[in-house]
């Protein structure tokens, strides 16, 4: 599972990782947060019509086709041993993958993070939801794969992490076969590189500046 995470990275770290650049919206009010929480909005990096490009969206997935967004299910995981069979995510498994850049995760109290404090890639799903009156929410979900030595003591699941490099395979729209070449992906990751800190707290900010991650 994956039900927590931080990106306390600066700036300057950052925008490297995403190409060079945010939205001149998303720019001017970025800020480092060390705890963020299923429902809030969360930085996602996609392809979409060719051109991969940041975006904000609410962590929790709402499939297009949902008929009652405010009462239906919003799963912030996905397995990925049954995404490609299950309705909830089938589409954005084949066609709409994303990458949610992070510094660390939290499972049980404990922060799990690469030690060199460096920006990894949590891959995710995530999809767009239109209204009746024409209003868009796009919304998102993390993977996760059995654990490694590392999250095993404290977790029967893990994220799945994509490895640097490999970012645009992952975004590209695949069906068949390409998306049997992603499987290895899905299979975990060594924990060579990565401690775990804990048991920690980790501190939230006021709920009024917590939730919004660019504010």
């Amino acid at each position: 599972m994956c039900g927590r995470y931080s990106l306390t990275s600066r700036l300057d770290q950052l925008l490297p990782r995403l190409g060079g650049g945010l939205p001149d919206g998303l720019l001017a009010h970025y800020a480092p947060r060390p705890l963020i929480r299923p429902g809030e909005p969360v930085l996602a990096l996609r392809q979409e019509h060719g051109q991969i490009s940041p975006a904000l969206m609410l962590w929790g997935l709402l499939p297009e086709w949902s008929k009652d967004p405010l009462n239906g299910p919003r799963p912030f995981n996905a397995r990925s041993e049954t995404v490609a069979e299950k309705a909830s995510f089938r589409g954005a498994w084949r066609h709409r993958r994303c990458l949610l850049p992070a510094d660390g995760f939290y499972e049980k109290g404990h922060r799990l993070a690469p030690s060199d404090g460096e920006i990894f890639w949590l891959a995710g799903l995530w999809d767009r939801w239109i209204g009746p009156d024409g209003s868009e929410v796009e919304t998102c979900c993390v993977l996760t794969t059995a654990p490694n030595a590392l999250v095993a003591p404290l977790h029967d699941r893990m994220p799945v992490i994509v490895p640097e490099g490999l970012e645009e395979a992952w975004m590209e729209p695949l069906d068949g076969p390409g998306l049997r070449a992603l499987e290895p992906l899905m299979q975990g990751w060594s924990p060579e590189g990565w401690a775990a800190e804990g048991p920690v707290k980790p501190k939230a900010k006021a709920s009024s500046d917590q939730l919004p991650l660019f504010g």
